[in-house]
């Protein structure tokens, strides 16, 4: 039967897949069969950590609450960190938080509900956090790359694609140090409170490079485009000026931007035939024109921004015309 399909395709980094804060479950690992053992002693059980201070008065003063008053505390302490400015008592109030939640019963937790609060903040299973590298250890030496991503609360793609580009930077540059630096703050508490993983944001990163004697420093972000998180990342590296010998800054992945829709380059360019190509051979054709000769159309969907980079997205259905490929769309979810 002749394919009529629309295939609908999430695009923002070429190398990494997806960078946007969702996952797919991690599929189960092959067992093989192993030689019968004589079973070893069993191991004294292993004692829980005492709850710190502040942690157990959070627990004692909702003791004595309602279900829904128990629920709507933890909502509370969930908007407290669900913020993008950190400040000396984030440490302390993402583990007030998480000792709140893990204090509730099964129950108790369904009832979470607040401005950003519910209760997949801690409760949604988005894989191991323990499999990913935050990147964040001293010992850097005098040359570093500092990866800069808006960042992913869901651990199984922060590990298959913000530490999968990572890792092949490294690879490249095995006389350089990569580390790590998300610019969303919110995400960080996010994984901070859940995990116990600590991320680097740009500032802290900048000054661990300071403090580690870094004379060159590389920062390459994973954005897409020079929108409001770039803006924000060059306006953190100004204030490192003179602090570090030597600093560059890459362009994000579809490089400038441009005056108009018009304006296409060899970034947009490259980017336009790789992300078609993967499409097609995705959608099980051999060339664009096969799928185009079938009926299918394939739609690039973006975020969306109210900022003034929102013309890349036009600039990309630009140079999608301009490669010929009339069954290529561009398309943002808002903006």
């Amino acid at each position: 039967m002749k394919k009529k399909f629309l295939a609908v395709l999430m695009a923002a980094t070429v190398a990494a897949g997806t960078l946007a804060g969702c996952g797919e479950s991690a599929p189960a690992q092959e067992t093989m069969d192993m030689p019968t053992t004589e079973a070893a002693p069993t191991e004294a059980p292993t004692e829980e950590a005492e709850p710190t201070e502040s942690e157990a008065e959070v627990v004692e003063e909702t003791e004595e609450l309602s279900d829904e008053e128990k629920a709507a505390a933890v909502a509370e302490l969930i908007d407290a960190i669900y913020v993008q400015q950190r400040t000396d008592e984030t440490d302390e109030q993402c583990a007030a938080a998480k000792a709140a939640w893990d204090a509730l019963t099964d129950a108790q937790k369904e009832l979470v509900e607040g401005e950003n609060a519910d209760p997949d903040y801690f409760g949604r299973d988005t894989g191991d956090a323990s499999l990913d590298d935050p990147l964040n250890e001293d010992g850097i030496g005098e040359n570093e790359i500092l990866v800069v991503s808006f960042g992913t609360s869901f651990n199984d793609s922060r590990v298959k694609d913000i530490s999968s580009v990572e890792k092949a930077i490294q690879e490249a540059n095995p006389g350089w140090s990569v580390r790590r630096a998300f610019t969303a703050q919110i995400i960080i508490n996010h994984v901070q409170a859940r995990d116990g993983e600590k991320i680097d944001n740009v500032d802290q990163a900048l000054q661990r490079a300071v403090d580690n004697g870094v004379q060159n420093l590389v920062i390459q972000p994973t954005h897409l485009m020079h929108g409001a998180e770039y803006d924000e990342l060059m306006e953190a590296v100004s204030e490192y000026e003179g602090k570090i010998e030597n600093i560059a800054v890459a362009e994000p992945l579809l490089g400038e931007v441009g005056s108009d829709a018009t304006m296409i380059n060899e970034d947009k360019k490259t980017v336009a035939e790789a992300i078609t190509a993967e499409a097609v051979s995705e959608a099980g054709y051999g060339s664009i024109e096969e799928a185009s000769e079938d009926g299918t159309a394939f739609v690039f969907m973006g975020h969306g921004t109210a900022h003034t980079a929102k013309v890349s997205y036009s600039q990309m259905a630009t140079q999608m015309q301009e490669l010929g490929y009339e069954n290529v769309f561009v398309g943002t979810v808002e903006g």
